[in-house]
């Protein structure tokens, strides 16, 4: 595809956008071959995401009217530091809008967001499988930590 004229233009996601944003979260879930959201898990995305206390934050970026990328993020908090993390959950640009710095615009939106928050640190995690990710955070400044991510599902809470 040829590189876009068009310059991105990022909003936060709202009722007008919410549905486009739920079709890159199902853009997503292909390319990590993963179940997209079920109807209950839209439900509560747009509950959580667009209520008046938000559970989590999302930004979409438009080219024109198009919604190409996503990002979705909340806020954690660090007890050593006593400041406040913004936590990345996910960052998506559809694949025939990639390498047109797009991945990259998304990604400094949400510096700012974090700097504008007065937080220590933003993370994210990233599937050991996916190299490019790996390389654009790297690009990016991002560094790899020691730490490992254990995840305890809820069936065994």
């Amino acid at each position: 595809m040829e590189k876009q004229e068009n310059q991105l233009i990022i909003t936060k996601v709202g009722s007008e956008t919410f549905d486009e944003f739920l079709g890159l979260i199902e853009k997503l879930a292909q390319y990590e071959k993963l179940a997209p959201p079920d109807e209950a898990a839209k439900n509560r995305l747009r509950i959580d995401c667009l209520s008046e206390k938000p559970k989590c934050e999302a930004l979409v970026g438009k080219i024109g009217e198009k919604c190409v990328a996503y990002a979705l993020y909340f806020f954690t908090y660090s007890s050593f530091l006593a400041l406040p993390t913004l936590f990345l959950e996910d960052i998506f640009v559809l694949e025939e809008y990639r390498g047109q710095g797009f991945g990259k615009k998304m990604f400094d939106e949400i510096r700012e967001i974090a700097k504008r928050q007065g937080c220590c640190r933003i993370e994210f995690s990233v599937l050991t499988w996916n190299k490019s990710a790996q390389q654009f955070y790297e690009r990016n400044k991002a560094e790899r930590t020691d730490w490992f991510l254990y995840r305890l599902v809820r069936e065994n809470f």
